[in-house]
């Protein structure tokens, strides 16, 4: 049965606060429209100090990963719902800013020519991380999973998945947050592994 795309819901009425208390309440909505309100200025933050737009865009999306995580925690007499916002992407811009002038500062390791032995190791470890995530991303909700699905598996932009699936773009947004957040935990739980599924053995 086709599934009608859901009306999105108004939230200018709200505050900033308000909006942050209904993320608190695992609202994805209301991620959503924390973004459209402060995701350019996000952004703008972790491209200076990143210098890198592929970065500041990881900076933006674990910042307002963090937020979602945080919300509950969030006291608006102490600070602006904006400026707790970009503190945790300003957090996450310095964290990449270190680890990658630790990695540039690391040591080139000699490049060789890989074994056979090797190289069946590496195929049957890419053959289990592959089935290990597809047997995460069917545990996601259908919309959180069919909008990570189409953007890495798709190559599909998030304004085009906004398109495809009459969505606006700060709902694409929050899904993919909450999937993406969702999807590091169960790669993270050793149990889900070894309890829920078991890679398929090879037939060679």
């Amino acid at each position: 049965m086709r599934e009608y795309p859901e009306m999105p819901r108004s939230f200018a009425h709200l505050s900033d606060e308000a909006v942050v208390a209904l993320v608190a309440r695992s609202d994805e909505d209301a991620l959503a429209e924390l973004y459209d309100r402060f995701g350019r200025v996000a952004y703008g933050l972790a491209r200076r100090v990143l210098r890198d737009d592929k970065l500041a865009e990881d900076a933006v999306q674990e910042g307002f990963l963090s937020a979602w995580r945080n919300a509950d925690r969030f006291m608006p007499e102490r600070a602006k719902a904006s400026t707790w916002v970009l503190t945790f992407v300003h957090r996450r811009a310095v964290d990449l800013v270190r680890r990658e002038d630790r990695r540039r500062a690391e040591p080139l390791v000699d490049s060789m020519e890989p074994t056979p032995a090797e190289s069946a190791e590496d195929d049957a470890w890419l053959r289990f991380e592959r089935e290990r995530v597809q047997h995460a991303l069917r545990q996601l909700p259908d919309q959180q999973r069919e909008a990570l699905e189409l953007a890495y598996y798709g190559g599909f932009t998030q304004t085009e998945l906004a398109e495809r699936l009459g969505q606006p773009v700060g709902t694409i947004k929050s899904r993919m947050f909450t999937g993406l957040a969702r999807l590091r935990e169960l790669l993270a739980d050793p149990s889900n592994g070894e309890t829920a599924w078991k890679p398929t053995p090879s037939t060679t």
